[in-house]
């Protein structure tokens, strides 16, 4: 790792992030702009696996991102650091940390395919955190590339103050350049981009004007703002992020990749100009070098070379080899003894890190995705970083008996690299169960297992089904051996009734049966529960009264009343109607609203419960109530169904009753496992 010296200046940075839909052309574009700043001799291609932002194998095998790859240019005397996050919605880690660790947000739309569902998602996460930023319309060289439709998708979709800034010469393979609305001079363009050039100039200087109050005195006034004044008020709201300008470009031909590089330097906000930091307990920090040191753990992976890195923001102070951070997330303080910045695949030791920088810290295993690290003489805690819950569930099967050794340490390694993660072994069923966004998160995650050295197959998870009844009944218990000496005698009789949860209570009267037994008949309800009648699932929902019984002065036991108990339960179940239940999901399902009727149709497919449909500018948002043994292969079925348009979340949303044809089938299979 080569090392870097560091100025003592104050030179000016941006941290920028970069984000879209999967598809619509981020990594093309960070390498068109590391080229023309002078980073790269020449730009990297997606299918040659010759870019800076996705260097992985993994990354190179797929052909899209996976991780958030860090890029740093300088454009005149300006530092950029550019993270470009993944489109996936299943890498929704990388994409949510990549933009809290930014100022700034650039958005980058298809001039083909226009505002998807991961173009919402971004717009979001922006909007959560008041992000500046700037919309891009790329893939302007391409066939059916359409800036004036696609600009209006945009203002029907994103919420906030968007306005054209340039307008494209041409589209599709005759997009030649761009014109800034602001200071084209209309007898200088083609004559049918005239009428063009005037609307968005009307619309450009209503949006400027509405975010200075002084300026919209004098322009409704009628007084004529001069374009130096207009273009400071513009360039100040960018900044402020009352304003989100468009531009279209075209990162393969790098038409209007220039204006676009040059309003990221004139515009969007440095790092130290973010405004003042608050913390979770209200305190406060100034983003400046000289400021009490704090930094945020924004994303960590794990090299196979380096071992584990910690990715972190500087938010303020100076950091260097040797400080003494105390991680105020968890209590406990870290000494890192080598700093570093990164580019691409390329981690270059610095002697300090400052207010404003993206570094590495490595070999800390103390530090987590979302730790705060701060001075221990002015602690401070920032909010953690939010992530969904897993949506995709998939079960783990080693190949070989070592891979089933390996495979713990090796888990361990990639949850503490990836929070969105989760594993289990699933009690009822005994599955190792992996978690995560989408089939293609679960995907990547085996591959990484397979770089670890651990081998496993995949399969669907067997449904935990329980069992249930819907009737009452009443039964007797009688448990009564003799075999010389002492014998053993339990005797109970038993009500069951349906009920929400499971309940146990007493009923007996007269002293039948001895107060201290009724704890071993509960027992042994409890391990009856624990096996249903119709499949062996376990049951609930089952409310148990005992109402009378007898014991025997020398006889009788806990053991004795403890199988009673069973006995008598199993006893009663049979004519309680007995049922099988399913789990059910609670589904939530944006997609483009052109969707609607394929994703109600399938859903129908897979008996859902339609709950609600909430339409929001092109997109749409289904919720439903879906048996999870429907949703198996959901991540998958949904990108095919929308041309990977579709977004999803699920969470558990309790028990059905099973329908009598699916309960026959499921009952049959597993007597015949049973053998």
């Amino acid at each position: 790792m080569p090392s870097e010296s560091v100025s003592s200046g104050h030179t000016p940075v941006r941290i920028v992030s970069l984000a879209a839909h999967s598809g619509a052309g981020k990594t093309t574009l960070s390498e068109a702009l590391l080229a023309l700043s002078g980073a790269l001799p020449r730009a990297g291609r997606v299918p040659d696996g010759t870019t800076q932002s996705d260097h992985t194998d993994a990354e190179k095998q797929h052909g899209f991102s996976i991780t958030t790859g860090v890029l740093r240019l300088r454009r005149g005397g300006t530092d950029i650091t550019l993270l470009d996050t993944p489109g996936y919605a299943d890498f929704v880690r990388e994409i949510r940390g990549g933009i809290r660790a930014a100022d700034s947000v650039l958005v980058l739309v298809s001039a083909v395919s226009g505002v998807e569902v991961g173009t919402e998602r971004v717009w979001a996460t922006a909007d959560r955190f008041s992000m500046p930023r700037v919309v891009v319309i790329g893939k302007m060289d391409r066939e059916r590339a359409n800036f004036h439709a696609v600009l209006a998708d945009i203002r029907a979709s994103l919420k906030g103050p968007v306005a054209a800034a340039f307008l494209p010469v041409g589209e599709g393979p005759d997009f030649r350049a761009v014109v800034d609305v602001l200071d084209a001079d209309p007898g200088s363009v083609p004559g049918e981009l005239r009428e063009a050039l005037r609307e968005a100039r009307e619309a450009l200087v209503d949006a400027i004007v509405e975010t200075d109050d002084a300026l919209m005195n004098r322009y409704l006034e009628g007084e004529e703002i001069g374009p130096d004044e207009l273009r400071a008020a513009f360039l100040r709201a960018v900044h402020a992020g009352t304003l989100y300008p468009v531009l279209p470009v075209s990162a393969e031909t790098g038409v209007g990749v220039p204006e676009l590089l040059n309003l990221m330097v004139e515009g969007l906000r440095s790092a130290s100009e973010r405004g003042v930091l608050t913390g979770l307990d209200g305190q406060t920090r100034e983003p400046t070098p000289d400021a009490p040191a704090s930094a945020r753990v924004w994303r960590v992976s794990v090299d196979p070379f380096v071992g584990k890195l910690a990715y972190i923001r500087v938010w303020s102070g100076t950091l260097r080899p040797g400080d003494t951070l105390r991680n105020t997330t968890r209590g406990v303080d870290v000494k890192p003894a080598h700093l570093y910045v990164v580019s691409g695949k390329e981690l270059t030791e610095v002697p300090e890190l400052r207010a404003g920088m993206i570094g590495v810290l490595t070999k800390l295993p103390e530090l987590h995705t979302g730790d705060t690290l701060a001075d221990p003489a002015a602690p401070i805690e920032y909010d953690p970083l939010l992530l969904p819950d897993p949506a995709h569930t998939v079960a783990l099967f080693p190949k070989t008996r070592q891979d089933e050794d390996r495979l713990g340490a090796a888990l361990t390694r990639l949850l503490d690299e990836d929070p969105t993660l989760r594993f289990a072994r699933e009690p009822q069923t005994g599955e190792l169960l992996l978690s995560g966004m989408g089939d293609m998160h679960t995907t990547i995650a085996v591959e990484k297992l397979a770089a670890l050295g651990v081998n496993v197959d995949t399969g669907v998870p067997q449904i935990p089904y329980r069992e249930t009844i819907r009737a009452s009944a009443q039964a007797q218990g009688k448990h009564r051996k003799q075999s010389g000496g002492h014998g053993q005698y339990g005797d109970c009789h038993l009500r069951l009734e349906p009920g929400s949860g499971t309940a146990f209570r007493s009923e007996v009267v007269g002293g039948a049966i001895p107060g201290k037994y009724l704890p071993s008949i509960e027992k042994g309800v409890g391990d009856a529960m624990g096996k249903g009648p119709l499949a062996g699932y376990p049951m609930q929902d089952v409310h148990v009264a005992v109402t009378h019984g007898s014991y025997h002065d020398v006889d009788s036991s806990d053991l004795a009343f403890r199988t009673a108990g069973a006995l008598a339960f199993r006893n009663a179940v049979e004519g309680a109607r007995p049922t099988l239940l399913e789990p059910v999901m609670l589904l939530r399902v944006r997609a483009p609203a052109s969707f609607t009727g394929d994703l109600i149709g399938d859903l129908q497919t897979r008996r859902a419960r339609v709950q609600g449909m909430d339409p929001e500018g092109t997109v749409i948002t289904i919720t439903a109530v879906v048996p999870q043994a429907e949703l198996q292969t959901y991540s998958a079925d949904l990108r095919s169904l929308t041309g990977d348009r579709g977004a999803f979340s699920v969470k558990p949303h309790g028990y059905q009753d099973l329908p009598e044809h699916l309960a026959k089938k499921v009952i049959e299979a597993r007597k015949a496992a049973a053998g």
